[in-house]
């Protein structure tokens, strides 16, 4: 199995886990505060954070795989992530488990067709700095799994 394939495998397994899980929640559940420190992220925030950092790093890879060129070095992550919760903040939870269906099956789309040689391709990562494609798909899956776990706390 090639490299590319294995990601692929992997983004697919780990998307579908978390939708299964999401998908499980109760009404009073999404509300539940997973993170407190600065604002207050509930479950339903962390669902959307999933949809959007992964939409707009879909973009980014791509644009580093056409021409190299990274994340600015002025970009913030924290700005970035207050203004995709403002954008939708007036989304269902239903809307968004529906989005992050949709983004990620985008980004095993992106990813399958990939080259195993442009996982070789630098770029700078908003978090991981100057890295190679193949790090930056791994950090979607390995970035969920993080915020997952701390999900899992909240609600128990």
């Amino acid at each position: 199995m090639s490299e590319t394939a294995e990601l692929v495998e992997k983004l697919k397994t780990e998307g579908a886990r978390m939708a299964a899980f999401f998908s499980e929640l109760t009404a009073d559940q999404w509300t539940n505060e997973v993170y407190t420190e600065g604002t207050t992220w509930t479950i339903r925030n962390v669902l959307a954070h999933y949809v959007t950092s992964e939409r707009g790093l879909i973009k980014l890879f791509e644009r580093i795989r056409i021409s190299g060129a990274g994340a600015a070095d002025d970009f913030s992550i924290d700005r970035y992530n207050a203004s995709q919760q403002e954008k939708t903040k007036n989304l269902e939870p239903t809307e968004l488990l529906e989005q992050y269906q949709q983004v990620r099956a985008e980004a095993v789309a992106w990813v399958s067709g990939l080259k195993d040689e442009e996982l070789e391709i630098q770029g700078r990562h908003p978090f991981l700095g100057e890295t190679v494609i193949r790090e930056m798909v791994k950090m979607l899956y390995l970035h969920n799994q993080l915020h997952y776990r701390d999900v899992k706390r909240a609600l128990k």
